[in-house]
């Protein structure tokens, strides 16, 4: 796989952590940077200004400390608002502005945002062409293949994206209709890396290394974004980079790597988040983790009850100090 360029930017590998709302929060992303990922990107961020200064939005921009190049993803229906989105965001220090046209929550679709937009290809037009001219920084897109089966126009709006000047386009294999459901189609994506010549990256259901390398042979693409299997598993970025360098698999982290590694990430979901929400924002993840282990679903049940961040650490601790005891492994 030979490197990614994404406008200036040169990154180490070609793999990319998807942006997830809720996930791709600051201290998980500096996390998939430690562990191999090539680039990470923000929470999805509303385009309407207005909204920035709840608490909500506020941790969702881009912080110091942030790894670089910082990519923040916006989503939105309104040219000139996600334009102002994009000015206002560089002005913090985003480096990549990426365009959210893939997210299929209904939240998000039912204000023609997100995947919605597909169905309007000249609205995709005008917001591709308003946000490029807005920022001097690469623009990015991630879209779907399209509104659904009977409609994948991932073809046509890969071109106009080109055209407009996008650096580079993730598709998701799915339609917006598809959801999360069924299996990702790889087809589409294939038919729209020979349609353009920006770099194309695939999404959808990479999982393992051995997927990871199925995918790119399938679809020709130029990179990979990952999403939902590196929750709970961040470690799958240096996996999948090995595996494709040299074919050989990583043997599964130990026991004490995952303690050391979850621990870490509590600390510093604590740390971003503040002791209240730090400890909510943590169950999700914890519960991520240890979902392959003998034993973490009753262990998760009175996790879920610990409201203060020395328990959950110190519960966290004793889960694994049984595991050791009992001699048992992590699954891969």
């Amino acid at each position: 796989m030979s490197a990614l360029r994404i406008g200036p930017y040169t990154l180490p590998n070609s793999l990319i952590l998807a942006p997830m709302a809720g996930v791709t929060d600051q201290p998980f992303r500096q996390l998939c940077k430690r562990m191999g990922a090539g680039l990470v990107v923000s929470e999805m961020v509303t385009s309407d200004v207005r909204l920035w200064n709840t608490r909500k939005s506020s941790l969702r921009m881009m912080h110091s400390g942030d790894p670089e190049p910082r990519s923040v993803q916006i989503a939105g229906g309104d040219p000139d608002m996600l334009a102002e989105a994009a000015r206002r965001n560089v002005e913090m220090g985003a480096q990549i502005i990426d365009i959210n046209m893939g997210c299929p929550a209904k939240k998000v679709c039912n204000k023609a945002a997100g995947s919605a937009l597909l169905k309007d290809e000249q609205l995709v037009h005008d917001i591709l062409h308003a946000v490029v001219d807005a920022v001097d920084v690469p623009v990015t897109l991630k879209i779907r293949t399209g509104w659904d089966r009977s409609n994948k126009n991932g073809i046509t709006v890969a071109k106009i994206a080109e055209e407009a000047g996008i650096v580079a386009l993730a598709v998701h294999g799915r339609t917006r209709a598809d959801l999360y459901t069924g299996d990702a189609e790889y087809e589409t994506i294939a038919a729209i890396k020979q349609a353009v010549s920006i770099p194309v990256l695939a999404n959808g259901d990479i999982d393992s290394p051995q997927k990871a390398k199925a995918v790119l042979a399938a679809t020709g693409a130029d990179g990979l974004l990952i999403g939902r299997a590196a929750q709970g598993r961040p470690w799958i970025f240096r996996e999948i980079e090995h595996y494709l360098r040299t074919g050989e698999q990583l043997p599964a982290p130990t026991l004490n790597e995952v303690e050391q590694i979850l621990l870490e990430h509590l600390t510093a979901l604590h740390a971003f988040y503040g002791d209240v929400m730090g400890v909510r924002i943590a169950r999700k993840h914890v519960s991520w983790y240890l979902a392959t282990l003998p034993g973490a679903k009753d262990f998760r049940a009175q996790f879920n009850r610990l409201d203060s961040t020395d328990a959950q650490c110190a519960n966290v601790r004793g889960f694994f100090s049984e595991r050791n005891n009992n001699g048992e492994g992590v699954a891969a």
